[in-house]
């Protein structure tokens, strides 16, 4: 048996139950296979609590997967005070994903077995952390395949959504109830401080950051020492609030530029202007999120990274990244191969990037690496 957390409605010869409700699975044969949450509008149609058969599912067993998780954590090396302490099926919690912001915990709850379980699994996070406030953010678009409504606010506590995260050597503002996610892309932490070494190595360095969000790349860049840091989005309160933190760490604004415009329009219309770049940050939204959707997908990325190859000057680096889940580490290789090839640039592989350790994968479930990256180097 591979252990793998996922059973779908195909695999399911015969059972039901209701929303969220545990279930025995059973191989064809009869033998235990696993407890699980049954979603009956899912394809995927039931999550896997537990491959043991003498585990309980209860209050209890919630309250030691929520410790397991936190104390994990403890063991790995975060430079900031945001943290993602539950990771879904990583941490055997499928449909949960929990951040700690400080003294704020934001939770989303997007499978039945995750919402069912909801109560008892907000009170261990509170008792296992000691903290007061948790925040729910499950408005992702998962919950409709799962027959869930939209549901945000808090859960315990109260008061402001706006908060300031420290990450590295750097601080960075936002809003729990209204930010992409949780709130922030903690997953990219480690990226922004391998970003910020590289930039400092080459300043002063001219840099791109496309679908800049909230401006992490570009602080990282401009606390470098960053000459001038063009930053692209199509969300004007993003844009402010990347503003706001370039003001936030007394960076200088006059080595800025904020576009609120689409960004391959935006890079045809550089190229068009024989504008070029030390460093291009390509971080780009769920453009796959399933198999499905791939192709589609592909030919969206290979032609932002064609432009941004072309963008680059010689010796100029490129950070591109996939965070769909259609989209395997592989597949996004050779679709940037491609892009060169179209381009007419060749580049040195400098490094491959994930998601930060918090995030974690496990080598039973390779669909939670989700998040990948290369680093590349256009030859001169």
């Amino acid at each position: 048996m591979r252990k793998h957390p996922w059973v779908f409605d195909g695999a399911i010869a015969r059972g039901g139950a209701d929303a969220g409700e545990t279930v025995r699975i059973e191989s064809h044969e009869g033998v235990f296979l696993a407890w699980a949450a049954f979603s009956p509008t899912s394809r995927i149609r039931a999550r896997v609590w537990s491959f043991d058969e003498a585990q309980r599912i209860d209050a209890a067993f919630f309250s030691q997967q929520v410790a397991r998780a936190i104390a994990a954590r403890s063991l790995m090396a975060i430079a900031s005070d945001g943290v993602r302490l539950i990771h879904g099926e990583s941490d055997g919690l499928p449909g949960l994903v929990v951040d700690r912001y400080g003294d704020t915990l934001v939770a989303q709850f997007s499978s039945c077995g995750s919402e069912r379980w909801k109560a008892v699994i907000s009170q261990a996070l509170l008792t296992q952390t000691g903290l007061q406030r948790l925040y729910e953010r499950s408005d992702t678009s998962s919950r409709s395949l799962e027959g869930l409504p939209e549901a945000t606010g808090w859960l315990a506590g109260q008061g402001g959504t706006e908060m300031v995260l420290r990450e590295h050597g750097w601080q960075l503002g936002l809003d729990i109830a209204k930010g992409h996610k949780t709130g922030f892309y903690l997953d990219q932490r480690d990226n922004r401080q391998k970003f910020f070494e590289w930039t400092g190595r080459r300043s002063p360095a001219t840099v791109l950051n496309c679908y800049c969000y909230t401006g992490g790349f570009s602080v990282a860049a401009l606390a470098a020492g960053a000459q001038r840091v063009t930053s692209i989005d199509s969300s004007a309160p993003a844009l402010e609030q990347a503003l706001a933190n370039v003001r936030l760490n007394g960076l200088d604004e006059a080595r800025c530029e904020m576009l609120d415009a689409d960004v391959n329009a935006s890079l045809r219309q550089f190229l068009q202007q024989g504008r070029r770049f030390d460093a291009i940050v390509l971080d780009p939204p769920k453009l796959a999120p399933t198999a499905a959707h791939a192709e589609r997908a592909a030919r969206a990325y290979k032609d932002i990274n064609r432009l941004a190859l072309q963008l680059l000057n010689p010796g100029g680096m490129l950070w591109t990244f996939s965070c769909s889940g259609g989209i395997n580490p592989d597949l996004f290789h050779k679709i940037v191969a491609g892009a060169g090839l179209d381009a007419g640039v060749d580049a040195f592989i400098v490094e491959r990037l994930g998601g930060a350790p918090d995030h974690s994968m496990t080598i039973n479930f390779p669909e939670g690496e989700y998040l990948k990256g290369l680093v590349l180097l256009r030859k001169p």
